[in-house]
C-alpha cells in the first residue's frame, strides 16, 4: 500500500522572503526530512480557525500526526498565572493543535509530541507544566543559550513503547525551558533526565508517544520518526480493511 500519511503542526508568525516580511506558517525542513527519511508522506498542517468538526475532518484524513516544537503553551490552559519568563502565548496555534490532539485521541490515530508537542497533549488531558525550568532544577542545562541545543541523556523506562524503540538511554538534542509537571489522564512518564520529564506516552494499545528533545536534529537516528512511520502504516492498514 502506500506510504502512510503523517501530518505535522506548524509555526504561525512574522517571516521573511526576499523583500517581503509577512504572517507566515512554516516548519523547519528537518522534520519533514524526518519523516520522508522513515517512509512516510509529510503534510503541513498550519494553524487555522478550528473545532471538533474541522478537526475530525482533518485527522480523518491523515494516518498519523507529529505536534512539533514551538512557543510556549499558553498557561491559561492548564489553570496558571503567566511567569514572567514564560512566551507571549499564540492562541491560534494552540487552539488548532488542542483540537488536532483531541481528534487524534479519538480516531486513535497515531501521535508523536516533539518539545512542545508532549505539552500540549498533556494539557490537553488535563495535565499542567513547569512555567520555567531553572526555578524547579537550579540550572539552565536544558535551555544553555538562544540558538544553541543542550545535549544530555536521558534515562528511558525498559518495558515502554519509548524503551522498545530507543533502549534504556538516549542522548538527546533539547531546548526547552519548559516541562511536565502533573501528568494528564491516561499518561505516564517513560524517561528522564535531571529528574525531568522527557517522554511521555499514553497507556493502552494506540501510539501516542511525546519526547521532550528533538529527534529532527539527529536524523542519523530515525526510530522515533520509523517508530510513528510504522504506527501509522498499522493503523492505515486497519482503516482500509475495516
Amino acid at each position: 500500500m502506500a506510504a502512510p500519511v503523517i501530518g505535522l503542526t506548524t509555526y504561525r508568525q512574522p517571516a521573511r522572503s526576499g523583500v517581503w516580511e509577512v504572517p507566515a506558517s512554516f516548519l523547519p525542513a528537518a522534520y519533514l526530512e524526518g519523516v520522508t527519511r522513515a517512509g512516510g508522506i509529510a503534510a503541513l498542517l498550519p494553524p487555522q480557525p478550528v473545532d471538533d468538526a474541522i478537526a475530525d475532518e482533518v485527522v480523518s484524513r491523515l494516518d498519523g500526526l507529529i505536534l512539533t516544537g514551538g512557543r510556549d503553551v499558553n498557561p491559561e490552559a492548564y489553570g496558571h498565572e503567566p511567569h514572567p519568563a514564560t512566551e507571549q502565548p499564540g492562541p491560534e496555534r494552540d487552539a488548532w493543535e488542542f483540537g488536532l490532539v483531541k481528534a487524534a485521541l479519538r480516531q486513535h490515530v497515531p501521535v508523536l509530541g516533539i518539545c512542545r508537542g508532549p505539552q500540549v497533549i498533556n494539557v490537553a488531558l488535563g495535565g499542567t507544566l513547569h512555567q520555567h525550568l531553572p526555578d524547579v532544577i537550579g540550572h539552565s542545562r536544558h535551555r544553555v543559550a538562544d540558538a544553541t541545543f543542550a545535549s544530555h541523556t536521558a534515562a528511558v523506562e525498559g518495558d515502554s513503547r519509548l524503551g522498545r524503540l530507543l533502549g534504556e538511554t538516549v542522548q538527546t538534542r533539547c531546548y526547552h525551558h519548559q516541562a511536565i509537571d502533573r501528568l494528564g489522564t491516561g499518561l505516564v512518564s517513560s524517561a528522564e533526565a535531571d529528574g525531568v520529564i522527557e517522554g511521555i506516552e499514553m497507556t493502552g494499545e494506540d501510539f501516542v508517544l511525546g519526547v521532550q528533545w528533538h529527534p529532527e536534529e539527529n536524523l542519523d537516528d530515525l526510530r522515533l520518526f520509523a517508530g510513528l512511520v510504522e504506527a501509522a502504516r498499522t493503523y492505515a492498514t486497519q482503516k482500509v480493511s475495516s
